[in-house]
């Protein structure tokens, strides 16, 4: 049975879809089938608003103050439902945070603008740098959407920071040191926090 809502280390997660339009290089769910709490990620097929609302209400959210979107896909591949879900959990779940962990390609697989309303529905957002320059987020993120997602993903971060306070960007430590530096530098121009996130986490 594949997991909609999982446990890792001390998050709670949301898994809406499997689809995305990368291929990274460092992607987990080529690790593995499942990852914390969850014996598999894998869907059959993206799981209904009423599938996910009853994952959220058999959930004992004592002792956790936020709510993840991410799992073995991009959520804003599943656009209308995070939006629908995270207005449930804030009518339901006033107390607990809503992040969204994304690749920053919204408005290009849903072919619209997309961060306005994303930001009116949650509290924070990651969104995944992953290079410095386009050529090598090509290497290492292979969208499908080819050169024109680099800029559609700063662009998605800049927009997100009209709207929103917590807003970060990230690599994998992967890349080399100097990637990493650059990726800094762009993350201080830009004016966003720079996460450097560990392989596998």
């Amino acid at each position: 049975m594949s997991d909609i809502l999982y446990t890792y280390k001390n998050g709670v997660y949301l898994n809406i879809t499997n689809k995305c339009p990368c291929r990274c290089t460092f992607c987990i769910r080529s690790m593995g089938e499942g990852l914390g709490s969850a014996d598999s990620l894998w869907l059959k097929g993206d799981p209904s608003y009423e599938e996910i609302i009853e994952s959220i209400d058999r959930f004992d959210f004592t002792g956790y103050s936020e709510i993840i979107f991410c799992g073995y896909g991009e959520p804003m591949c599943a656009f209308d439902n995070l939006l629908a879900v995270s207005k449930y959990i804030r009518l339901n779940h006033p107390g607990i945070k809503i992040r969204v962990n994304t690749n920053g390609l919204g408005d290009l697989i849903n072919k619209k603008p997309t961060a306005k309303t994303l930001c009116e529905n949650i509290d924070s957002v990651s969104i995944s740098l992953n290079a410095p320059t386009a050529e090598k987020y090509m290497e290492v993120t292979r969208p499908s959407f080819g050169l024109e997602s680099f800029d559609a993903m700063i662009n998605f971060a800049m927009e997100c920071k009209k709207y929103l306070k917590e807003v970060k960007l990230s690599v994998v430590d992967t890349i080399s040191k100097e990637d990493i530096e650059a990726s800094q530098k762009l993350a201080d121009k830009l004016g966003i926090t720079l996460r450097i996130r560990n392989y596998g986490e």
